[in-house]
């Protein structure tokens, strides 16, 4: 495995993935096997130039991961799948070069699954329709734990407003 020396990496090629978990790769992207996946099947899907000054090349890599989950499932290899990055340390980023990950899901790897992503910050993603005891009621009715996240319901409320304009 590379060492990684400093914070951003200058190229792609830095980055600490082995040349020999290389299972793709073209003019734009290159796709990897995980070095510890939490699953069978994870992979990442690597930006050759940085998402900064070539976003495009970043949505071709959740594109080609959401078709390679996509076609995961038809072909019965897994259930379902989840996509998605981790950009900068406090999201978990560490490798710091721009990159997505498939993770493709089974029934049962997960006791409780609902939430999905929702579960990268604890308690959140364990949401549940029928209680609203110590927790506060969302716009779709559902109960959401009571977790202080330093959030005041009015930032919660501003925020809801701010955004909604990209619910369509």
């Amino acid at each position: 495995m590379k060492e990684i020396e400093g914070n951003r990496l200058s190229s792609y090629k830095d980055a600490p993935w082995p040349d020999e978990n290389i299972v793709f790769e073209n003019e734009n992207i290159v796709v990897y096997k995980d070095g510890y996946p939490v699953t069978e099947g994870h992979l990442l899907f690597v930006p050759k130039r940085t998402a900064v000054s070539h976003l495009l090349d970043i949505m071709r890599c959740f594109e080609t991961a959401y078709r390679q989950g996509t076609e995961g499932v038809e072909n019965g290899e897994w259930d379902a799948f989840n996509v998605g990055i981790n950009n900068g340390v406090a999201a978990g980023q560490s490798v710091m070069w721009p990159h997505v990950h498939l993770i493709p899901r089974r029934k049962g790897d997960n006791p409780n699954p609902k939430g999905g992503v929702r579960n990268v910050i604890p308690l959140k993603g364990n949401y549940c329709d029928d209680t609203t005891e110590g927790g506060w009621e969302n716009e779709g009715g559902m109960a959401l734990p009571a977790v202080d996240d330093n959030s005041s319901r009015e930032e919660l409320d501003n925020w809801k407003e701010r955004y909604k304009g990209y619910r369509k």
